[in-house]
């Protein structure tokens, strides 16, 4: 049998209770007890939220962003688990709830708000699964498998969207709208989320993944519109909006851009983004995350143009910006990247910089393969020349790196806006889209313009669609949309046959000469080699291997395992995978 226990710090968050609570196999349970007691009835809920996560350094890797080939040929398959989310044992449970918590005594206040979060939890987990594979069973009524057939078919992937929309629904109009960041509730689902989901769902239900003879002109960009306006507005109406800082989205908890974040506290629930993402020398053991020279080009510069744009303030060749890739970008990019000799006041050391240069670096930092240095790197498979600075808490000494517990923030107001503007856009409403795109510019700091565009230039359907996805790759990066955006699109093209690479850097003398490994080192002991003392190299990354990403077109919806299909005869697999079932609408 299974043993839930509940500690008191949880508890703290979600009930108030100042007891531990005990409960026996929560597949077997006894709804007496737990639904006629409101701090068991919520400890079994909060058993359930693990299923949104927390930080992930590597949640990009399967983009462009951050080195790795994710996509060697044949990664997934229909007998492997690579990329599977069948997790019906989630859905029992959270179906269980919502039988049981109606038959129990609880205040109908209480029966209402678990209810709430039980839909909306149960519309989560069905959304996955359908963005996944497309149509699933939906199944809505705890299940007993000695009892019931449980060979049940798969709805169809309208069917789905129908049941995630009435879910949502009835969420909504049970949820508390706003949970106050200053509540003791603060952290469980509230209407806004919600709201904001339901828009997300119904941006995918428009998009081309699943629309793919009509991508651009199917009903169902209408009906996204009308919820991600609604989402927006509401939102907007309540007080959230962009914080004024880009670095502090996270570092600074519960503010105003935060639509959902999982909360962690110390002991019992902690964050390790800092310990994935710092360099060796500053974490224990090397980084697990590293930006590509790919990632590096595709921010702008500081007027909001591309480096390699002739009509930019910035423009360079691109000879040019290899030797210079760090002057006047998008201020986000210097609040994102740590690059060579760059200033990185880690671990509370004033002045510091940090280096990746074979030779001159910390071998746990390194990158390159100077025969100079007369040493190989051991990194040359998993670093770039690049860490990753968003949301690292530079203030935490090596020794606090896996003992904080910054809260993981799901859903953000930026993403509520760019939701809008896309299905704007998709529309006709191209004037919203634009202004929307404005607003996050303006608040990354990319200058203004004559024009007042902060450098976008986009004027039609299509190039702000464009647009709009380029400042997605950018003011979500490393938080694990890259991949997603592109695969809804239809656009895994553009990452089918590429390639990663880093940059090593290698110091040298002002007449561009390379520079004595022991005056570099010397130097560099004192922090006294920037930018400009380094000539730069491009290297393919990883340097042993595979190389090369595939994603082949049936890739837009994954396969149902064969091991899923074998228990249940009724299950048709995907089109694509040697099955029949269309997962598209």
């Amino acid at each position: 049998m299974k043993k839930i226990l509940y500690t008191l710090a949880l508890l703290v968050w979600m009930t108030g209770c100042s007891d531990i609570l005990d409960i026996e196999d929560i597949n077997h349970y006894s709804p007496e007890d737990v639904w006629n007691d409101e701090n068991l009835a919520n400890a079994y809920l909060a058993n359930l939220y693990s299923m949104f996560g927390n930080w992930s350094t590597g949640a990009d890797r399967n983009s462009q962003q951050i080195a790795g080939i994710v996509w060697y040929a044949d990664q997934i398959t229909i007998s492997n688990g690579n990329y599977k989310d069948w997790n019906y044992d989630r859905i029992r449970l959270i179906n269980q709830a919502i039988q049981d918590v109606q038959t129990g005594t609880l205040p109908q206040e209480v029966k209402d708000n678990i209810l709430g979060q039980a839909l909306f939890m149960r519309a989560y987990t069905y959304f996955n699964m359908v963005m996944y594979h497309g149509g699933v069973p939906y199944i809505t009524v705890p299940q007993d498998r000695y009892e019931d057939d449980l060979n049940v078919p798969r709805n169809s992937t309208a069917e789905c969207f129908d049941f995630l929309e009435n879910d949502l629904d009835q969420a909504i109009s049970l949820l508390p709208t706003r949970i106050e960041p200053n509540s003791g509730e603060y952290g469980k689902i509230d209407g806004n989320f919600a709201t904001a989901f339901k828009a997300k769902v119904l941006l995918y239900k428009a998009s081309p993944q699943f629309n793919p003879s009509d991508p651009w002109d199917n009903v169902y960009w209408q009906e996204a519109y009308g919820a991600n306006r609604l989402a927006y507005e509401s939102l907007l109406g309540q007080g959230y909006g962009l914080v004024e800082d880009y670095s502090n989205i996270a570092l600074e908890e519960r503010n105003e851009e935060v639509v959902f974040s999982v909360i962690n506290s110390y002991p019992n629930k902690t964050a390790a983004w800092d310990h994935g993402v710092r360099p060796g020398s500053e974490s224990r053991g090397p980084a697990s995350a590293c930006p590509t020279w790919e990632f590096i080009q595709e921010f702008p510069m500081a007027d909001g143009k591309l480096y390699n744009d002739p009509t930019g303030a910035y423009y360079m060749t691109d000879e040019a910006f290899l030797q210079n890739y760090w002057l006047n970008r998008d201020p986000r990019f210097n609040k994102s990247i740590v690059w060579a000799g760059k200033r990185y006041e880690v671990s509370g050391k004033a002045e510091k910089r940090q280096y990746t240069s074979l030779g001159i670096a910390h071998e746990l930092d390194d990158f390159g393969i100077n025969p100079a240095a007369q040493t190989n790197s051991t990194n040359l498979d998993r670093y770039t020349g690049f860490f990753i600075l968003k949301n690292s808490l530079l203030d935490l000494t090596q020794a606090e790196i896996q003992q904080y517990d910054l809260d993981y923030v799901l859903m953000r107001f930026a993403e509520v806006m760019l939701n809008y503007a896309e299905t704007a856009n998709e529309v006709g409403e191209i004037d919203i889209a634009l202004d929307i795109l404005r607003q996050i510019r303006e608040r990354a700091g990319i200058e203004v313009g004559n024009d007042g565009n902060y450098g976008i230039t986009a004027t039609n359907r299509v190039e702000v669609r464009e647009a709009i996805l380029a400042e997605r790759n950018i003011e979500f990066c490393f938080e694990g949309h890259r991949f997603w955006d592109l695969r809804r699109l239809r656009m895994l093209d553009r990452l089918d046959g590429t390639t990663k690479h880093g940059v090593e850097s290698i110091a040298i003398d002002g007449d561009g000469s390379d520079m004595l490994l022991s005056e570099a080192r010397s130097r560099a002991s004192t922090y006294g080699l920037v930018e400009s003392d380094f000539r730069y190299t491009v290297l393919q990354v990883p340097r042993s291997g595979v190389q090369e990403s595939v994603l082949p077109e049936n890739y837009y919806f994954f396969p149902i395992q064969n091991t899923v299909l074998d228990r249940n005869p009724n299950l048709e697999q995907n089109e694509g995978w040697g099955g029949t079932f269309d997962p598209t609408l």
